[in-house]
């Protein structure tokens, strides 16, 4: 599981400092139209949307940016964007599983088989990888919001929100949670101030695999591949992260 959350931590502040910034960008305008449509504009009743917008925030989103989500999404066009997944596999049995809001289904089956054929990897059929992932909330919290405060203390009062996994990830904390238990976290982080930079529901590996460092290599590149997709929001794997890889990323 923690090879997996790390992964996404590293993403977010690659992403967060260089081009892929508008990606995130993309991607959060998404969870805040689909978030508005399904729930209203409100974010006070609406809690899928108050997430959004801490996520937007947490990403340094300016406010109009923001408004014109929630106006989009009160609007006609909201109602053709669909969600939809795909599930298959890297070369040497990664197991990847990808996430898109789209508003052209046809575009998006073609671009997510072409990613797939193009790094050797095989587009399987939906419900095939549900044995290897499971849906997580996962809240990744900057350090520094809980001061002098020992992690063993923090642990308990974050008991009460479900938390199965607690993980120091550079200066951030990434906080795992059921995903019953994702609103539950939510609203414990809130009555403890502790303000999520990103918070979402994950699919988190039951098992991870270790790959050389040519071929983890390999695999990555078939994900970022994915991920600039417009349509794609999200790609998860089971590629274990080693030390040796984590260290190639941050070259």
């Amino acid at each position: 599981m923690s090879g997996h959350n790390k992964w996404s931590s590293i993403k977010h502040k690659k992403g967060a400092a260089d081009a892929k910034r508008g990606k995130i960008f993309t991607k959060i305008i998404k969870e805040i139209t689909i978030a508005t449509r399904d729930g209203g504009p409100d974010a006070d009743t609406n809690p899928a949307l108050r997430v959004a917008i801490k996520n937007a925030k947490g990403a340094n989103m300016p406010k109009d940016t923001m408004e014109r989500a929630i106006k989009k999404g009160s609007g006609d066009d909201a109602a053709n964007l669909q969600e939809m997944t795909f599930e298959g596999y890297a070369p040497n049995g990664i197991g990847i599983f990808v996430e898109c809001t789209t508003d052209n289904l046809n575009r998006t089956v073609s671009n997510v088989r072409a990613v797939f054929t193009k790094y050797n990897g095989n587009l399987g059929t939906n419900g095939s990888l549900s044995f290897l992932f499971e849906r997580k909330g996962v809240f990744t919290v900057p350090k520094d919001v809980i001061g002098d405060k020992e992690l063993d203390e923090l642990e308990m009062e974050l008991i009460d929100g479900g938390l199965e996994e607690l993980e120091v990830v550079g200066d951030d904390l990434n906080i795992t949670c059921s995903f019953e238990d994702f609103g539950n976290m939510n609203s414990v982080l809130d009555s403890l101030k502790m303000e999520a930079s990103n918070s979402e529901l994950q699919r988190v590996p039951n098992d991870t695999k270790v790959l050389p460092l040519d071929q983890a290599k390999t695999v990555l590149k078939l994900i970022d591949a994915m991920e600039e997709d417009d349509d794609v929001n999200s790609v998860f794997h089971n590629l274990e992260l080693t030390d040796e890889l984590i260290a190639a990323l941050e070259e």
